[in-house]
């Protein structure tokens, strides 16, 4: 493993300040084999909230605070699946907000206490309803008593890709040196991918963007979407995409505990679901005798995974 781009430390500054600019990884033995592939990981977990979601977070929320629509009597509503909730949660006690949060009751037990600790106010939903479920609550809760509430909606606000234009995309272009031909990224909100491809887009190069998905609405991969079944996301563009990789949960269990034993690298389930594809498409590429520079997004790091039982297996 190896880090592209020179990583200077930020000068002194608030929390906020330090989100973005995350190294972007080789994974070396990933590719071990594949004849002209490189597949390299933005490591968002080295943001402060340990995710890629305080990129969107911050966005949503420094866009409400400048419409007048965030002000400090009201309380930060949304639905989340754990790390825009984090991102909003850490956001929220550096500035003096309060925060209430949606989502499934099965979300790990790592997630719930580190909102808690932050000091939000949770509401669990239906397990079985995943993600759906806890939007669905979220939206009855704002329609009781909007005067309460700010609802930013990551699943159909603007500023969640507008965040990854900006930023995410950006970098990548500056730390490959516009060496990379192909991005990857699993779609929960979509924010990610959306606002990273349409950035990568831009540059002319002609960059092949992938989708990935679960295989199923019945998945074990936390924040991700199989949009067939699921309430698909008001920023969700389908046309987008140069092609989708459908993932099986095992497949990402297994690339987790690999990246851990063989890269070094402890990253949560959707990062593994990432690389996954990214390997997959990797092999794809070499069999057809193309070299190919390929980027994913290593979401979050494990250690809000480690409560779970696929570690042993």
């Amino acid at each position: 493993m190896s880090t592209v781009g020179e990583r200077t430390p930020p000068a002194a500054g608030n929390l906020l300040e330090s989100i973005g600019n995350t190294p972007l990884f080789r994974l070396n033995r990933v590719t071990a084999g594949l004849r002209g592939i490189e597949i390299y990981g933005k490591a968002e977990y080295f943001n402060p909230g340990g995710s890629v979601k305080d990129r969107a977070a911050l966005n949503m929320l420094n866009t409400g605070e400048r419409q007048g629509l965030l002000t400090p009597e009201k309380v930060i509503l949304d639905s989340t699946s754990g790390n825009t909730g984090i991102a909003y949660s850490m956001v929220a006690a550096a500035r003096g907000y309060r925060v209430k949060l949606c989502l499934p009751a099965n979300a790990s037990a790592d997630r719930k206490s580190i909102l808690r600790a932050y000091g939000a106010e949770l509401v669990l939903t239906d397990a079985g309803e995943g993600s759906d479920g806890a939007i669905r609550r979220c939206q009855a809760i704002y329609a009781e008593d909007p005067e309460r509430y700010f609802y930013p909606d990551q699943y159909s606000n603007p500023a969640n890709w507008q965040a990854h234009y900006q930023t995410t995309g950006v970098e990548i272009l500056e730390q490959t040196g516009g060496r990379i031909t192909h991005f990857i990224a699993a779609l929960g909100t979509s924010g990610t991918f959306m606002g990273t491809s349409r950035r990568l887009k831009e540059d002319g190069k002609g960059v092949e963007c992938i989708s990935a998905q679960p295989s199923s609405g019945f998945h074990g991969l936390e924040g991700l979407k199989h949009m067939p079944t699921a309430i698909v996301p008001k920023i969700y563009d389908p046309g987008l995409a140069d092609g989708n990789f459908w993932i099986e949960t095992e497949d990402a269990y297994k690339m987790v505990r690999w990246l851990a034993r063989e890269e070094g690298l402890m990253v949560g389930i959707s990062a593994g679901a990432n690389v996954h594809a990214a390997l997959e498409t990797g092999k794809r590429l070499a069999a057809e005798g193309r070299e190919a520079v390929i980027v994913t997004v290593l979401c979050d790091g494990a250690s809000k995974y480690m409560s779970e039982p696929f570690w042993d297996e």
